[in-house]
């Protein structure tokens, strides 16, 4: 036998005896998403929403700018960051919007959140006619165990059915699933959300939901395993994102209030683990939130920004490039931050991608997974503002669609 015939023959062999793992590897690790990923979650109580929410929220952090302009200056520290950060906030002062049934709004009497679900459904349709309201958007409900449970899938039927009647859609909409505590959970809300879609004849597969990291049960199993990792798995296609939960899962752990944070070690330990569990499914990452807000004197207000400025820009250096917002004073550090992580590199990641596409070797080589994430780093960096087409395109003639097909993990290198 040749060296020809018996490397066939091996082949066949094997292509048969790993075509099952072949499948479920393309099926379980997908890659990232075609889609573009917001770069945080405002969280807005339901009682508290109205048509005009996102515009009124980048007015009042342009105010809040303004009223404190020497002071932002000196944190950002860069005029073509602050100016970008007007403009996003004139243009697009939210990108991700979740009305909030749940810890926000509280418990109420079943029929004040009746009315609740219904007139915040309408105020979320209108403001997509008249397009004034974020690019994404959901809501939140109340979490699946037993008490809660019923009224969770009440306002989940409710708000889904005067959506539909005020001629809303489900585009860019997402339900958030808090406090998981088993994988059972997280497989009735697939059911469920097929459920929905059948009795109010909403298109197949367009309900969408996040889960909630802020239990230990979600993180580690009863078994020792980690459990989020098959709760991703569960989720499939309906799963859109893990978002961390800063301060229930802090508190959950029985540490206490003083010391809750976004940096704490055991928080920094359940986002690992999400990172691991989520990587290669095309599932997002958010991190959670800090309660300490942009309120009061001059003093206090830069504190809580340097708080925030700091915060976002240790999350998306560890690769958590979503986060939560809780007021809107928070949005002019949360884009001032991402903004100048995306500039900070920009200059060495384009050099870098250009001499990867023109197969040139100089002070560092890059293997095509790198340059993948350099890619995934201006694509990233172009959806949120931070980057222009111009730039991509001077440097290394791709423009977005290009840096997409070379990121998607189907694309075949010429």
């Amino acid at each position: 036998m040749t060296p020809d015939d018996l490397a066939s023959a091996v082949l066949s062999r094997l292509d048969v005896r790993l075509a099952d793992a072949d499948a479920a590897l393309a099926a379980d690790f997908p890659g990232e998403r075609p889609d573009r990923q917001p770069v945080h979650t405002v969280y807005v109580p339901a009682d508290r929403y109205h048509a005009d929410l996102v515009p009124s929220y980048g007015a009042a952090a342009l105010a809040l700018i303004d009223a404190h302009a020497d002071r932002f200056a000196d944190l950002v520290a860069d005029d073509d960051v602050v100016a970008r950060v007007r403009a996003k906030l004139a243009r697009e002062p939210v990108e991700d919007l979740r009305i909030d049934f749940e810890d926000g709004y509280g418990d109420r009497a079943d029929d004040e959140e009746d009315a609740d679900v219904v007139r915040a459904a309408q105020a979320w349709a209108a403001g997509r006619a008249a397009n004034t309201s974020a690019p994404f958007g959901g809501i939140r409900i109340k979490c699946l165990e037993a008490a809660t449970r019923g009224r969770a899938i009440r306002t989940l039927t409710s708000f889904l059915a005067a959506l539909k009647e005020a001629d809303g859609t489900l585009g860019g909409w997402a339900v958030t699933l808090p406090k998981v505590t088993s994988l059972d959970q997280v497989e009735a809300m697939v059911d469920a959300c097929a459920l929905v879609e059948d009795g109010l004849r909403l298109p197949h597969g367009g309900l969408r939901f996040e889960i909630q990291v802020e239990t230990p049960q979600s993180v580690l199993g009863p078994d020792g395993s980690a459990l989020v990792a098959r709760m991703v798995h569960a989720g499939g296609e309906r799963l859109r994102g893990l978002h961390f939960g800063t301060y229930d899962y802090s508190a959950s752990c029985g540490i206490v209030a003083a010391h809750q944070s976004l940096e704490h070690p055991a928080a920094d330990h359940a986002k690992l683990v999400m990172q691991a569990a989520a990587a290669g499914t095309g599932v997002y990452l958010s991190d959670g939130s800090t309660n300490v807000l942009p309120v009061g004197d001059a003093d206090a207000v830069a504190a809580a920004w340097a708080l925030h400025h700091r915060l976002v820009r240790r999350s998306l250096e560890r690769g958590y490039y979503q986060g939560w917002d809780l007021h809107p004073g928070q949005l002019p550090t949360r884009y001032a931050a991402t903004f100048a992580f995306y500039r900070a590199a920009l200059g060495p990641a384009l050099e870098r991608l250009a001499a990867y596409l023109a197969q040139e070797t100089g002070g560092i080589a890059d293997e095509p997974a790198t340059a993948r994430a350099l890619a995934s780093y201006l694509l990233r960096g172009l959806q949120s503002g931070a980057v222009d087409a111009a730039e991509v395109q001077a440097a290394v003639g791709l423009t977005g669609d290009d840096l997409f097909r070379f990121t998607h993990p189907r694309f075949k290198e010429a």
